[in-house]
């Protein structure tokens, strides 16, 4: 078993917010799934995968177990979740220490907000579905929080010289922000190239965020680091983390 290895944002949050994301590195899974799979849906071995979120959880020292979301690409979002998989939401909110707000993702893009105050952090599960139908609009505006006091830091996603998407695609942004086609270049194939961590900040701006870091890492080009369900298809989950200690 590899020792863990994570990335942790480069943002000036508060002294009491944690936050990261995983990697592949450690864990038991093997074959498609090697490393540190931490998705209980894709098909890997459940015993294996409870054991990557027990070592999570230990090589951490999390104060709780992450509140793992049941995600489906929606604007659901779960404001100070309990219970493990009972909630059916691609955003979940923590207003005290005590919970770990955490997403799921494979080439999707994680964001992870908290306010100045190190009162609340969020972590976001953003598809091209999810962004495009306004999961983070649904995130900023239950984090009761004004947006000028919020920092975001992107985690690692599909990079924009991998994203290839359809027209329909294109069009579901363009209907509701026609200037994001800046974020779309056409592709060898007739189709589209996305940048998804554009067309984020986009959003984020349009809501009077603009406190954002993050948004260089590639998921599809980094296959030693990272898993991606476009590179792959059968695949592992990464974890992005956020919670809140005692002050």
């Amino acid at each position: 078993m590899d020792r863990l290895d994570w990335i942790e944002p480069d943002w000036p949050a508060p002294a009491q917010v944690r936050a990261l994301t995983t990697t592949r590195a450690g864990g038991v899974s093997l074959g498609s799934y090697a490393g540190l799979n931490l998705g209980d849906h894709v098909g890997d071995d459940p015993a294996r995968v409870a054991l990557n979120r027990a070592q999570l959880r230990q090589g951490l020292g999390l104060p709780t177990e992450p509140q793992w979301l049941r995600q489906v690409h929606g604007c659901a979002v779960a404001s100070d979740p309990v219970g493990v998989g009972a909630w059916e939401a691609d955003a979940a909110i923590a207003t005290g220490p005590g919970l770990v707000c955490a997403v799921l993702t494979a080439d999707c893009l994680p964001l992870l907000f908290c306010d100045r105050a190190g009162t609340r952090v969020a972590a976001v599960h953003a598809g091209w579905r999810g962004l495009a139908d306004g999961v983070i609009e649904a995130a900023v505006g239950a984090l009761h929080t004004a947006p000028a006091d919020l920092l975001v830091w992107l985690g690692p996603a599909i990079g924009p010289g991998a994203f290839e998407v359809g027209d329909e695609v294109r069009a579901a942004f363009l209907a509701r922000d026609p200037a994001a086609a800046v974020a779309f270049r056409p592709s060898p194939a007739g189709r589209w190239l996305a940048d998804i961590y554009a067309l984020a900040r986009r959003r984020l701006e349009a809501l009077g965020v603009r406190q954002v870091w993050g948004g260089g890492l590639c998921t599809f080009a980094d296959p030693g680091r990272f898993y991606s369900y476009r590179r792959d298809g059968a695949t592992g989950r990464m974890a992005s983390l956020i919670w809140l200690v005692p002050g």
